[in-house]
């Protein structure tokens, strides 16, 4: 074999992915010279796809010509696939990224892959590039294909969090680490509705009536759980309840939720939170965004989550006016959401008392819903809380469904007669009051 004689894949792989690279920037900037229009990003790639076949032909007539054996047809095959993703997609980790049932990809150096399935599964991978300098070199590519923002990554700016190509997060660390790490969030479902998660058994046909109610009476929600448990799945499906004819402002960390692309929605207003520059100026953070969105007429305004001081500026617009807004939150109940408002809002620069923030709380926000996992393991709606009022430093509110003994939620509370009211003017018809719900 090639192989054999002192030429490897590697080489291989260097060669086609420097030729191919030079043909590509020839060829546009010979159709920039001719006034010729840019080729689509299917026309790129079967250019691209032809070029790599015509060098890899090219490479092996210069080996037989010097007595050297061709590669073998699996080892060509692999070095087309990986320069092809490394020209097109996003390298080591497109063929991760290609697999449906791949559902987080964590990589803590380039050789230490883990992957999470669908099902629950989690194995070790092979790795996605062949050092962590390559592995750095790796992500700056995928920073650079982000979007139009500035995202560096290096000693000075140590992480990176950017949504990918197709609709993912990742967040990566270098520096701060041991050695250069990431971890890549899918969305398994970008166009999530509520009875697609009835179906994955997130919840009950009882539940699933409930919440687009809520949707529809324009209650104003927070969706809350621990990390990985489908918060912003559960958003999308229930702003997929949310009238076509209204206007939204969506307010993002990093673009996720994807409303302004998911065909129900024409009028959506996306807003992202942008890191300062090299000179550590022009950052906007969430809190600042909300406070902008509400200048845009919206009808509901949607924040992806509630992380810090912009608790504050989405509290005051779930209470003045813009009802029917959502959120998520980190919480390990939903009881707990309320001590988390409750930090946040003493760290924001207003430096709310708890009092007063349970009064704003009180004010804004009419349910959460938490979600966490079975005794089998799957996500599922487990309590829905419904905020009554304040009492000093207590916040008052009804359990409507509380976890039951599979942890799922199961009804507990009748919900008050006012909001009862507000729910059925939209269609809603409670289940029995013994709380026995039908699947």
């Amino acid at each position: 074999m090639a192989a054999q004689a002192g030429l490897g894949e590697h080489e291989l792989v260097d060669a086609l992915r420097a030729e191919v690279g030079q043909l590509l920037v020839a060829h546009t900037q010979e159709a920039e010279t001719s006034g010729q229009a840019p080729l689509s990003g299917r026309q790129r790639r079967a250019l691209g796809e032809r070029l790599i076949s015509e060098a890899l032909e090219r490479y092996t007539q210069r080996l037989l010509s010097t007595g050297l054996p061709a590669f073998d047809p699996l080892i060509e095959q692999r070095a087309v696939r990986t320069v092809h993703d490394a020209l097109f997609g996003l390298g080591g980790l497109q063929r991760l990224l290609d697999d449906p049932n791949v559902e987080n990809i964590d990589v803590n150096g380039c050789d230490r892959v883990f992957v999470r399935y669908a099902d629950g599964r989690k194995e070790q991978a092979p790795p996605i590039a062949s050092s962590d300098s390559e592995l750095v070199e790796l992500i700056r590519t995928v920073a650079a294909r982000g979007g139009a923002e500035e995202r560096r990554f290096d000693r000075a700016v140590p992480r990176l969090n950017v949504q990918l190509p197709d609709g993912s997060r990742m967040f990566a660390v270098m520096a701060v680490s041991d050695r250069v790490s990431l971890s890549i969030r899918r969305h398994r479902y970008p166009r999530a509705t509520l009875p697609q998660l009835r179906g994955l058994g997130v919840f009950d046909r009882e539940v699933e009536s409930l919440l687009r109610a809520l949707v529809q009476a324009r209650k104003n929600i927070i969706v809350a759980g621990g990390t990985n448990m489908g918060k912003t799945t559960l958003l999308r499906a229930l702003a997929s309840e949310i009238s076509p004819a209204e206007r939204l402002v969506t307010i993002e960390d990093t673009y996720e939720l994807g409303l302004h692309q998911d065909g129900l929605h024409g009028d959506v207003v996306p807003m992202q939170a942008r890191e300062a520059n090299i000179e550590g100026e022009g950052a906007i953070d969430q809190a600042e965004l909300v406070r902008w969105g509400l200048r845009m007429a919206p009808d509901r305004v949607i924040v992806g989550e509630i992380r810090g001081a912009e608790v504050v500026p989405m509290c005051n617009a779930m209470s003045q006016g813009n009802d029917g807004s959502l959120s998520t939150i980190h919480a390990s109940t939903s009881r707990g959401v309320f001590t988390k408002l409750a930090a946040y809002a003493v760290q924001a620069p207003e430096r709310l008392s708890l009092e007063a923030t349970n009064l704003l709380v009180a004010s804004a926000v009419h349910f959460v819903i938490h979600l966490a996992r079975d005794t089998e393991g799957r996500r599922a709606v487990s309590s829905i809380r419904e905020i009554i009022g304040a009492d000093g430093a207590q916040l008052i509110s009804n359990e409507v469904f509380r976890p039951g003994p599979a942890r799922r939620a199961v009804y507990a509370t009748p919900l008050r007669t006012e909001t009862l009211a507000d729910l059925e003017a939209v269609g809603y018809c409670p289940g029995p009051a013994d709380g026995e719900w039908s699947p």
